[in-house]
Formats: structure tokens, sequence, C-alpha cells
């Protein structure tokens, strides 16, 4: 059984603005790069075995490009064997990875108030307000599996209003529909820089891919302590979560 008490002081929260919040989302990326590589592998596993699974494989269709001579109309990448089946585990492998981001999260609130980290930290998210997290995951997968549908693009301006979401979960104990509700109102308040923040979030966390690919694996995570700051900019620092 969890319980919520006020922490002290110590820890830091970003101004209101785009900036300060990936500038405070990067010095606490930097204290918990040990946790980055541990959600990252353990993603990258789920991932491979369900490549494995379908026969979809992300890199080998490119090697079909030196055999086009330069015409690539007729090419569809995502219309190979196994795609379909690869997107529809992915999509439950993402929401059963939900509570694996939100400890990633727990791990990340620990570093800025100056409390200890425990590796079994990283896993509250299986033991706190889990029903809620994976409803609110199933939720925002759909809702955001459409807007890529509807040519991508809609999903850069729809996912701004989910950033608050998983700390609402973790810190407010909130519910799927609570935290859904309260993550759209504050941003659509603050639209302009909940934007700013979403878009340089993921520009990094796919940054990695530039790194010949394994770089990925100390980028990918970063949107979701992004997530973190924000929630730190507009509802302050949160209380820090014990267990009896």
């Amino acid at each position: 059984m969890s319980e919520f008490n006020e922490f002290d002081q110590q820890g830091s929260a970003p101004d209101r603005n785009t900036g300060s919040i990936i500038s405070h989302a990067f010095e606490m990326y930097k204290g918990v790069i040990l946790y980055v590589v541990v959600v990252s592998i353990i993603y990258y596993i789920a991932d491979f075995i369900i490549q494995s699974i379908s026969g979809f494989h992300y890199w080998s269709g490119f090697s079909d490009f030196r055999n086009m001579d330069g015409d690539y109309t007729d090419y569809s990448y995502w219309n190979r064997p196994g795609v379909s089946t690869y997107s529809s585990f992915s999509g439950i492998v993402s929401i059963l990875m939900a509570p694996l981001f939100v400890g990633f999260i727990y791990v990340t609130n620990k570093f800025n108030t100056k409390v200890p980290v425990e590796f079994s930290d990283l896993f509250i998210g299986y033991r706190q307000n889990l029903g809620n997290i994976l409803l609110y995951s199933l939720i925002t997968n759909i809702i955001l599996g459409i807007s890529l549908v509807m040519c991508v693009i809609p999903f850069f301006f729809i996912y701004p209003l989910f950033l608050l979401g998983y700390p609402i979960l973790l810190f407010e104990n909130a519910t799927a529909m609570e935290a859904l509700t309260k993550t759209y109102s504050i941003a659509k308040e603050n639209y302009g820089v909940f934007l700013g923040a979403a878009l340089l979030g993921i520009i990094i966390s796919v940054l990695g891919i530039v790194l010949c690919c394994v770089g990925i694996i100390f980028t990918l995570p970063f949107f979701t302590v992004v997530m973190y700051s924000t929630y730190c900019a507009y509802l302050g620092k949160p209380r820090q979560i014990t267990y009896k």
C-alpha cells in the first residue's frame, strides 16, 4: 500500500518555457543515464522478439533500394510481409511497457529530490495504479495511432496534449480519465510551450539513430524525462511516494 508524503525542499523545477523545460530535462537525464540504458535495452529486447515473430525487420527492406535505379515510386515499405503482425504486437507491447516508463519518471524524481534510487524503483508502475496506467496507455495509443494514419503530421500536434498524463497517474494516483482530462486542460491553455517541448523531446529521443542506430539506446527515453520536467514546471515538484 502506498502513501504520498510531502518531501523537503531539495530538487529543482524549470520555468514555464520550452528552453527551461528542455534544459531541466537534460540535467535530470544525465543523472539517471544508467536507467536510460536499462529501459532502452528492455524495450529493444521486446521489439526484437516481435520482429522475430512477425518476420518484419526495420532495416532489411532498405537494401531493396539498390536495385531500383533511383525510381522509388513503386516501393511501399509498409506493405511488406509481416507489417500488420508486427504493428499489432508492437501496440500491445507499447501498452504493457507503459508502467516501465512511469517507473523511469519515478526514478528521475528520486534523483531530482536527492533520494537514493533502488533498481526496483524502475518497476513501481507495475505495483502502483497499474490498471489506470494500462487503460490510459490504451486510450492514448488508439488516439495517436489514428493520428499517425492521418498523414503522420496530426500526431505531432496531438501528442503535446498528453504530455502530463504519466506523471499525473504516478504522483497523483489519478484514474485514467482524470489524467486525460487534466493533461488536456493544462496543455490547451499552454499549447505553445507544450508543443515546443514535445517536438524537441521527440527530436532528441530519435537523434540516436544518426549515431549508427546504436546511439538511440542512450536517447530514446529522453522524452519521458521531458514529461517529468513539464510536470514540475506547471504543477510543481511532485510529492515523494513512499511505501509501508
